[in-house]
């Protein structure tokens, strides 16, 4: 198991908004940073290697496997994704460190951090509006946004396995909401942290 110094989890149905929410709490949280996850997928306009992702073909994903360096691994829309244990190994101290993942790396990250790990699900603001999301997002392939809309259906279920919910109406509103909710977790881990000192030097 690994220790974490605070470990923030955001998680949703595709199309709700989770990269896009981590995003901007990155910018507005001092001394954090989003995990970079590995996929077979090929990058979208715009991604960078090393940056968005770590893009590697599915050997190199299957040879990372077995050399058990994934603290999470997934198979999602036919293609693979997972957390590199050495991300972990980014965070300096007291540094929060941002998950950007599914509610099956969401289960596997909670499982392996013990402690200071909270879990966010985005819900979008109605079913309508997400299927009109992802056949923007996926204009040039209509079949894909319906096969993602189908899936995300099920991935909603899974909204009762984390700690906070939130739905993403609107991005701002959103992301200050969780930025708030995050500032009060930190307030409470260094009242914790300074009542268990007091209580070592009883």
């Amino acid at each position: 198991m690994y220790r974490s110094n605070l470990a923030i989890i955001i998680s949703s149905p595709s199309g709700a908004g989770k990269t896009t929410i981590a995003r901007k709490l990155i910018k507005k949280i001092k001394n954090s940073y989003l995990s970079v996850s590995c996929t077979t997928r090929d990058p979208r306009q715009n991604e960078k290697h090393g940056i968005d992702y770590f893009f590697v073909n599915k050997d190199k994903f299957k040879l990372l496997k077995e050399q058990k360096k994934f603290l999470e691994s997934a198979k999602v829309y036919g293609n693979f994704y997972g957390t590199l244990k050495s991300e972990l190994k980014r965070s300096k101290k007291n540094a929060i460190a941002l998950f950007d993942v599914d509610w099956q790396g969401s289960r596997s990250i909670k499982k392996a951090l013990y402690e200071n790990c909270y879990s966010f699900f985005l819900l979008p603001p109605s079913r309508k509006i997400l299927k009109e999301r992802l056949l923007k997002r996926h204009s040039n392939d209509p079949y894909n946004a319906l096969k993602r809309f189908s899936s995300a259906k099920k991935d909603i279920a899974h909204w009762v396995e984390y700690d906070f919910v939130f739905i993403n109406d609107n991005l701002d509103e959103c992301a200050n909401a969780i930025l708030k909710k995050i500032k009060i977790l930190l307030e409470e881990k260094k009242r914790m942290t300074s009542i268990f000192k007091k209580i070592k030097n009883l």
